[in-house]
């Protein structure tokens, strides 16, 4: 009796087991559904982890109590291997060549609403002109007078070449791009938005014309009730109902603009496929993780820097319990990436820096 009890609680484990292998391969590859017909089941990224940590406390039980039933599990991370190394990649630290250029990309939030004391300069002012990153692509980059004075007067003294873009005048939405090489021109990439923007900036890198994108996707929109009732929702704060009540809407809404993402997603895609052969280095905060179908469209045809090179989770946005990487760099095929991370020394900004070091591959047509 007690030997088929033993049996039958291995087999109900063992289901749980598989049950929550489909889950994490579903919430793996959701980013092949499109949000615009599956807006819930593309949104469901963020649970990623959730079920990664679940299976693997199945690998630390039958380690313990049923060694052989130990495949299951690693099955498990085998058919999720294309997903966990997107979300949380390993890679063998490389250093950059001497000359790699560096490249950072900054959702500033209007450079923290300028907390700063008078006479003191602004932290993230500080922080871009201390890093003297040879590209610097900031979001939500707008400055009241006084501020506009302050980062000239910073800037400025850094950096000859800038360019911004605004999506309308005395709009927040502002791109800044910022660099040691020269900007020759730059163009709106149209996307449908309220209040979002994308643009291409042409910068003259040695004998080459380099496109770099600067992309600030459809925001998650989620009011300030939203992310505390968020926050209260992760740290156990609700009772059952409301728990489930909250869930419900916030997902709705998480769903809904992922759906207004998807065509800005593609939009970028498109720009990208209509210009072969040219340079790209793609920056900016996607609102969106490394599992959407946002990144998956985006990122075709490119290389994701910190999935090459970077490792762990890099979560680039830490507020109110969101911690995600919706912060990106990606480059053309003709950059060899190193040494990708996200900066999370400055918290000036609801969201950290994401850095990356790019050495150009040698042309072939010119030996």
């Amino acid at each position: 009796m007690i030997k088929k009890l033993k049996w039958i609680t291995q087999q109900v484990i063992a289901g749980a087991n598989v049950a929550t292998i489909l889950m994490m391969l579903l919430i793996g590859f959701s980013g092949y559904l499109n949000p615009e017909k599956f807006p819930v089941l593309s949104s469901l990224g963020l649970l990623f982890p959730f079920f990664l940590f679940i299976n693997l406390l199945f690998l630390v039980f039958w380690l313990v109590f049923v060694p052989r039933k130990a495949y299951i599990p690693i099955l498990g991370f085998i058919l999720a291997f294309s997903p966990i190394r997107k979300f949380i990649p390993l890679n063998v630290p490389r250093e950059a060549p001497a000359d790699a250029i560096k490249v950072m990309s900054y959702n500033v939030y209007l450079f923290a609403g300028w907390a700063t004391p008078k006479g003191e300069v602004n932290d993230i002012l500080q922080y871009i002109y201390d890093q003297n990153a040879d590209i610097v692509c900031l979001q939500e980059s707008a400055t009241h007078e006084v501020g506009q004075k302050m980062v000239d007067s910073v800037i400025n003294a850094r950096y000859e070449y800038r360019d911004t873009v605004r999506r309308r005048k005395k709009s927040c939405d502002v791109l800044s791009v910022y660099s040691h090489f020269p900007i020759i021109g730059h163009e709106r990439i149209r996307i449908k938005s309220a209040s979002n923007i994308v643009a291409a900036f042409h910068l003259k890198i040695n004998d080459d014309t380099v496109t770099v994108i600067n992309a600030h996707l459809e925001s998650v929109g989620l009011s300030m009730e939203d992310k505390s009732e968020f926050k209260d929702l992760v740290k156990g704060n609700l009772k059952a109902d409301s728990a489930e009540t909250t869930s419900k809407k916030l997902i709705d809404k998480i769903g809904e603009r992922s759906a207004i993402r998807a065509p800005q997603a593609r939009a970028v895609a498109q720009y990208i496929s209509e210009h072969p052969g040219r340079s790209f280095i793609v920056c900016g905060d996607f609102n969106d993780g490394p599992l959407s179908y946002t990144h998956r469209i985006v990122s075709k045809g490119l290389t994701d820097c910190f999935v090459a090179t970077g490792n762990g989770m890099g979560i680039s946005y830490h507020n109110n319990a969101f911690f995600v990487r919706i912060d990106n760099i990606m480059c053309s095929k003709d950059w060899v990436p190193y040494n990708c991370h996200i900066d999370s020394e400055i918290d000036a900004s609801d969201h950290y820096p994401i850095i990356c070091w790019l050495k150009k591959r040698p042309n072939p047509l010119k030996n």
